[in-house]
């Protein structure tokens, strides 16, 4: 729990790794893949916060626990996996391996597993597999992964959709996808945020989380996400521009306040890109620009403390403690 002026916030980090890429388990690609993260790290991170790319490719257990949890304020952090398997021969951080660690500290993370629907039937049988045995709430996935010859899939798919029903008839019921910058290697176009819109017309009853809110379509994704009601905004990699480019940031919230309102962001670190503490820290403190709100209003603490924690924990039925006000019923 995060305390700053006589406001308390319960901190949700949605977007969370454990991810191995030492050079024993990475390929060229898997090499230029992590040097792109590390590029986003360096450069939109304050410097004290910046690791050596040593620590960056493969940091421990125990930098996880410390940093999210002892330091950054986190009362709960949802492990997102990435497979990889093509860039990471041994995975980059998959739901069995960030399950070990779940299951370490029930208390501490909400689990979501993944799939890929060109894994036809044995993936469906293996997505029944890891829901059964975590008890999972959510999945991510990741349309732009690379699998043989394939450069990615769409959310539309008739296999996806195949999916999305297994999904509906699991009670998998968040369904967070990466929407956001390329990284290299993998292909702009795999990442675009079209296929959202056909998803969430077809299965109502998900959630469709879309990590990193579309960047660069913001503009895209909050079209689509204004005629959808159960699309939301995860702020990841959007977040940490409120450091290195606090106007663009104040831009990037004002839109999305204006077309989803308060009740469908959620904050995300992307641990280990970015580190919670700072963006927090920042975060609670941060303003839109006087000059711009005219046009986008203000964050309030009641705002703040919807994306911060609340909003996730009601996806995710979390206890949130006592001590955290509720947000106050607007007048009409």
């Amino acid at each position: 729990m995060y305390e700053k002026d006589g406001e308390r916030y319960f901190i949700v980090d949605g977007h969370v790794h454990l991810w191995d890429a030492s050079p024993e388990n990475r390929n060229h690609y898997g090499k230029g893949f992590i040097d792109c993260f590390y590029g986003y790290h360096s450069s939109l991170s304050p410097p004290e916060w910046v690791w050596p790319k040593e620590k960056f490719d493969k940091y421990t257990e125990q930098d996880l626990m410390h940093d999210l949890f002892e330091i950054g304020y986190v009362d709960t952090a949802i492990f997102q996996p990435t497979y990889l398997t093509e860039f990471f021969p041994g995975g980059f951080n998959t739901t069995d391996q960030n399950g070990v660690l779940a299951e370490k500290h029930p208390d501490r993370f909400v689990l979501n597993g993944s799939f890929d629907p060109r894994d036809g039937e044995r993936g469906l049988e293996d997505l029944q597999r890891l829901v059964e045995r975590y008890k999972l709430k959510g999945v991510k996935l990741y349309t732009a992964e690379w699998k043989g010859d394939s450069k990615g899939w769409k959310l539309s798919d008739p296999m996806a959709y195949r999916y999305l029903e297994r999904c509906r008839e699991l009670g998998v019921t968040n369904i967070h996808v990466h929407k956001g910058p390329t990284i290299w290697p993998l292909n702009r176009d795999a990442f675009d945020v079209a296929d959202v819109d056909h998803a969430a017309t077809a299965f109502p009853e998900l959630n469709f989380i879309v990590e990193h809110c579309g960047l660069p379509r913001l503009e895209d994704f909050c079209w689509i996400a204004v005629q959808e009601p159960n699309v939301y905004a995860g702020l990841a990699v959007a977040i940490p521009f409120m450091y290195s480019r606090p106007r663009y940031f104040a831009q990037i919230m004002g839109e999305l306040l204006f077309w989803l309102d308060e009740n469908r962001i959620l904050f995300a670190s992307d641990y280990a890109i970015w580190h919670p503490k700072w963006i927090v820290e920042q975060f609670v403190d941060f303003q839109i620009p006087e000059d711009m709100q005219g046009e986008y209003g203000t964050l309030t603490p009641d705002i703040k403390r919807k994306i911060l924690g609340l909003n996730a924990a009601r996806l995710y039925n979390l206890e949130v403690p006592a001590a955290i006000p509720p947000p106050a019923v607007a007048a009409h």
